[in-house]
């Protein structure tokens, strides 16, 4: 597996380089934005851990730039721990977000559960709740016959979780691992993606299906047919 690792501390970068050689990783840098696109586009890495603070272009630039053209999958780690930073890096469409100071091993397993996650080898059949079409493929849910709205990676394996367990609720740990993995995620995470998951499929159809919450449980996905 390819890694290009993006950050202009170079004594982390070293360090973040050494244990992903150690595990068997084939590692590029890079050290500003723009030598970031430019490695990503000629390498064509399998996984990208990417710094916030960067010279000439910052890390969120880069991750809009890239979720344009592909589902590269993307770390980023940095000191910026500020719930509204994580919640833009992920917003924006990354698969994880990893705060400094943190332990290498840590890193390591997080990169591992992110691949596993991305590694699908062939394009899963689409889900239907109702009137709801999931493609996980694309990352679009179909709400109806004429509304297409597009998913980032999270929030299309948030809605597939929910809606392979239709009329279920699921803990908030059980979601956590199907969506981050078991060593990613947490509570406050989830809420801000089920927030944002909420305001892209919750409409006022008469068919509809919504997200309930069980407080001190989890959520569930609930399918509500009604004919007038």
């Amino acid at each position: 597996m390819k890694v290009l690792i993006v950050d202009d501390d170079l004594v982390l970068a070293d360090v973040v380089a050494f244990a992903l050689r150690r595990e068997g990783f084939d590692v590029i840098q890079a050290f500003d934005g723009p030598s970031a696109l430019a490695s990503w586009a000629e390498e064509k890495p399998d996984l990208l851990i990417l710094d916030v603070n960067l010279p000439k272009m910052d890390g969120f630039t880069v991750v809009q730039r890239i979720r344009r053209e592909a589902d590269t999958p993307i770390i980023m780690l940095t000191v910026r721990s500020e719930n509204g930073d994580v919640v833009r890096g992920l917003e924006l469409g990354a698969d994880d977000y990893i705060t400094k100071p943190f332990s290498p091993g840590q890193l390591v397993a997080r990169a591992r559960a992110v691949l596993r996650r991305m590694g699908t080898p062939s394009s899963p059949a689409p889900r239907r709740v109702g009137s709801m079409e999931l493609a996980p493929s694309r990352r679009e849910v179909m709400l109806g016959r004429h509304n297409t709205v597009a998913l980032t990676p999270l929030e299309g394996r948030l809605l597939d979780c929910l809606m392979v367990n239709v009329g279920q609720i699921l803990t908030y740990d059980v979601i956590i691992d199907n969506v981050w993995g078991p060593r990613g995620g947490d509570r406050d995470m989830l809420r801000q993606l089920v927030r944002r998951l909420r305001s892209k499929i919750e409409t006022d159809s008469l068919e509809s299906a919504y997200i309930k919450t069980v407080p001190g449980l989890g959520y569930g996905l609930v399918y509500e047919g009604r004919t007038g």
